[in-house]
């Protein structure tokens, strides 16, 4: 047993003095091959930085020639550019110097002159003393006497040559504004342009027939009585067939008449008890139609801030007429006139349009209260609070007072404008159908001349002239004849418009 113990260890120690040196040779084996692989790694290593190192090299080496050239070359540029400048330089000092010497040439010129110029003065001076010397002595006056002599004649030239000046400078002046006065006053009147109707003292209500005028005056006349106490006016009832007159001075009362007849006609019922209720009816009808009326006359002319009382006054003369001119349109259009000369003029716009509006107030009860509408216009405007200008603008719309405002002088022309323009105020019918013939007659007058029409209310005519006798050519001399005539003969508002027609007609029947 002890044997085999032997044996065993003697393997173990075998064995593991084998394996130690196989593993010996594995390892030296293997150590050897590393060995062999670093160097080849490190050859390569080497071999590969020295590439890399002469490709760097070479790449160093490029950089530093590309920069020195570039510097080479900056330098040369700089050189040049140094020399350019040096080269400008010297120009520019060649050129100072040359200044230099003419400044210094003309500065001795100057000293020169300077000091010919003194002596010349010092000559001046002696020739002028003298000759004041001598002047004195010949004159027998010293020099202020005579310097004071000259002053006052050349201040009595001056003053006449002022004197002068002035005049004509009044007379220009003058000159102008009346032609500035001119163009403002037909800027207004082109600028406002208000319609007119042309009314009368009498209305006349139709009827359906004439039975109706029976029912009117009713048994015994009571109810023809009746509307005429009721409404203050009076009813003619003549021959006039399907129609009453109804004739009054007040046309307030004259409307609710009117308009009261109209519906009773309209009704049919025509007794005094209807007749009273339709008259009352009517005449809040009318008082609250004449309060639109005022209201709308303010918005029209933008006058603001009017008293209701005189607002209301305002729509009154809506229903009064002068020579047939509707009051309230009258006075609206003189507001618009004188607000635009007063912006023309660079007046107050919104005192011209108030005291415009306002001027005719008094015309609004003239006729239930004594005296001209201008002084019960100017108690009616002190009444209500307004303004002492807008009073003395009222009163002074005729020329009753002076003016005290240049606004007050703009409503007595825009007043005087809106009256007396062409188709304001109503001619008489018998002037107009006279006018009207004595045009055609001045056109019939001329040979070759046919026919002649006066058409659109006189303003303009037609001429039919006979073709055989006036050609193309001498029908325009034929309208300007007949139009020198006209100015010269006739007196009309606006202008006429005269046209000339020369007519051929050809005729022939198909058999």
């Amino acid at each position: 047993m002890l044997e085999s113990l032997l044996m065993i260890i003697a393997a173990l120690v075998l064995g593991l003095g084998g394996g130690y040196f196989i593993r010996k040779l594995i390892a030296e084996a293997k150590i050897s091959s590393a060995e062999t692989a670093a160097k080849k790694i490190l050859e390569e290593a080497e071999q590969e930085a020295n590439s890399i190192k002469r490709e760097k090299h070479l790449e160093a080496k490029e950089e530093a020639h590309r920069l020195r050239t570039e510097v080479e070359r900056e330098n040369k540029e700089r050189r040049a550019e140094i020399q350019r400048m040096e080269k400008r330089l010297l120009q520019k000092e060649e050129t100072l110097d040359r200044k230099t010497a003419n400044a210094e040439r003309k500065e001795e010129d100057l000293r020169r002159k300077e000091e010919e110029n003194r002596v010349f003065r010092e000559q001046l001076e002696q020739l002028q003393q003298q000759q004041l010397t001598e002047l004195e002595r010949v004159s027998g006056m010293s020099s202020e006497e005579a310097k004071e002599l000259l002053l006052k004649r050349v201040r009595e030239e001056i003053k006449h040559e002022m004197l002068v000046m002035v005049k004509d400078m009044e007379n220009q002046a003058k000159a102008e504004g009346d032609k500035k006065a001119r163009e403002i006053v037909t800027l207004a009147i082109q600028r406002c342009a208000a319609d007119h109707v042309t009314e009368s003292t009498v209305s006349v209500v139709s009827l359906p027939n004439d039975e109706m005028k029976g029912r009117i005056i009713g048994r015994e006349g009571r109810n023809i009585r009746a509307l005429e106490t009721l409404t203050g006016i009076d009813l003619i009832i003549d021959d006039t067939p399907e129609a009453v007159i109804i004739s009054g001075f007040d046309p307030i009362r004259r409307e609710v008449a009117r308009l009261s007849l109209e519906k009773l006609v309209s009704d049919g019922r025509i007794h005094p008890a209807r007749i009273e209720e339709i008259v009352e009816k009517t005449r809040k009808e009318v008082e609250n139609q004449i309060k639109e009326e005022g209201e709308r006359a303010t918005f029209e002319a933008k006058v603001h801030g009017i008293h209701p009382e005189l607002v209301y006054l305002l729509g009154k003369l809506r229903f009064r007429t002068s020579y047939g001119q509707n009051v309230l349109q009258h006075s609206i259009e003189v507001a618009h006139l004188a607000g635009i000369m007063a912006s023309e003029l660079g007046l107050d716009v919104n005192f011209a349009k108030r005291a415009g509006l306002l001027h005719d107030i008094g015309k609004a009860i003239d006729h239930e209260t004594e005296g001209s509408h201008v002084f019960i216009g100017a108690e009616i405007a002190k009444k209500y609070k307004e303004s002492e200008s807008i009073v003395n603008a009222i009163e002074a719309h005729h020329g009753d007072t002076d003016f005290k405002t240049m606004e007050a002088v703009l409503i007595q022309s825009a007043d005087a404008i809106s009256a007396v323009r062409p188709g304001a105020r109503r001619e008489t019918l018998e002037a107009y159908i006279k006018r009207l013939e004595k045009l055609e007659n001045i056109a019939d007058s001329f040979d070759g001349v046919e026919k002649s029409y006066a058409i659109h209310a006189g303003r303009e005519i037609r001429i039919m002239v006979k073709p055989e006798r006036i050609d193309d050519y001498a029908s325009i001399q034929v309208a300007r004849d007949i139009v020198k005539k006209i100015e010269s003969e006739l007196e009309y508002p606006g202008q006429i418009k005269v046209t000339v027609i020369r007519e051929t007609r050809a005729v022939d029947y198909a058999k």
